[in-house]
């Protein structure tokens, strides 16, 4: 059974990259028809899609964080990250990392428990 989970600060500074960390157990991130995917929820707002790091190795992030977001993954640790540049109050939201799975046409089915960041000074 395939499980996620976030791993990261709770506080960053305005200014200041936010850096997270998927821990992915019980499945290869390596799985070359999977999108290993982060989402955020700001507070009384929805989900809002990041973007991917694909488990043949290419990534993308979303035209509205495109400019400030980077995905990579560590295939000899089974993990993959995020990397979120200068960050402002906005970014505040619960953070979660999910598979995309092929087998049941990309539908994020499995999920990490989320983690909330806070981007104030």
């Amino acid at each position: 059974q395939v499980q996620l989970q976030e791993s990261g600060p709770g506080l960053v500074l305005p200014s200041q990259t936010l850096s997270l960390t998927c821990i992915v157990s019980g499945g290869s991130i390596t799985a070359n028809r999977d999108y290993w995917s982060w989402i955020r929820q700001p507070p009384g707002r929805g989900l809002e899609w990041i973007g991917y790091v694909s488990g043949s190795g290419s990534t993308y992030c979303g035209p509205p964080l495109k400019s400030r977001c980077s995905i990579d993954r560590d295939t000899s640790k089974n993990q993959f990250t995020l990397q979120l540049t200068s960050v402002t109050p906005e970014d505040t939201a619960v953070y979660f990392c999910a598979r995309g799975d092929y087998e049941l046409g990309y539908a994020y089915e499995k999920w990490g428990q989320g983690t909330q960041v806070t981007v104030s000074s």
